[in-house]
């Protein structure tokens, strides 16, 4: 999570500085370097590629784990099937890439309000800043997860942040308060998960993890298609 100075504060630090001025043409330069390597990222990258852009470094991802894999298409067949039926926006999965100010993320899942998709167009392939975002731990990943994804989800409005480890069956619910700060809403691996997000998106949470629980679920969310 966040830790540290903001950037108020940090701003405020570097003018105390003499050498303010080159401070800031080195960061313009290197930022300036940066963007021709996001560009050269846009260019390079395929569709089978799972690959993101962050702090100016291209990050490909390994096969995951079983584990990892169902958590995701579990809870995404739940959260999917939840917005087609109440016409809310839409869902996405691993290959959808979001550009933020910095940086490009492929989200294990994410959705986005109606008001949103309502722009978007059948050949779009980059999308802005979602309403919930959830990330699913791996060793490779449960860093940026938790600290630089954590930051740029909160500092671009994503109203909902869920991190969920598979090995230990346990969901972190993160939501933006009054002052634009995730709070954690939620820890738990048992019990009932909301989404506020998705406006009546309630589940099991070990329906993200247990498939008989996971079904019994579904049968629920598709009786209210009938």
């Amino acid at each position: 999570m966040m830790t540290g100075r903001t950037s108020t504060e940090l701003i405020d630090e570097i003018l105390t500085y003499p050498f303010a001025p080159i401070i800031l043409d080195e960061v313009n330069k290197a930022l300036e370097e940066e963007r021709i390597r996001r560009q050269q990222f846009y260019d390079d990258i395929t569709p089978s590629m799972k690959a993101e852009f962050i702090n100016g470094e291209v990050i490909m991802h390994s096969p995951v784990r079983k584990a990892h894999h169902d958590a995701v298409f579990l809870l995404a067949k739940m959260l999917d099937t939840h917005v087609r039926r109440n016409k809310l926006g839409f869902v996405g999965t691993e290959k959808i890439m979001i550009s933020l100010t910095r940086n490009d993320y492929e989200p294990d899942v994410c959705f986005f309000k109606k008001e949103k998709t309502d722009t978007f167009t059948k050949d779009q392939c980059i999308f802005p800043a979602p309403d919930l975002v959830v990330e699913v731990l791996s060793k490779s990943t449960a860093k940026n997860d938790r600290t630089t994804k954590y930051n740029d989800y909160e500092i671009h409005g994503v109203q909902e942040y869920w991190i969920i480890d598979p090995k230990k069956e346990v969901v972190e619910q993160y939501r933006l308060n009054e002052e634009g700060k995730y709070e954690l809403i939620l820890k738990s691996g048992e019990g009932t998960i909301e989404c506020e997000a998705t406006e009546g998106f309630k589940i099991d949470i070990q329906a993200i993890f247990d498939e008989d629980i996971h079904f019994e679920m579904l049968s629920k969310l598709l009786n209210t298609l009938k």
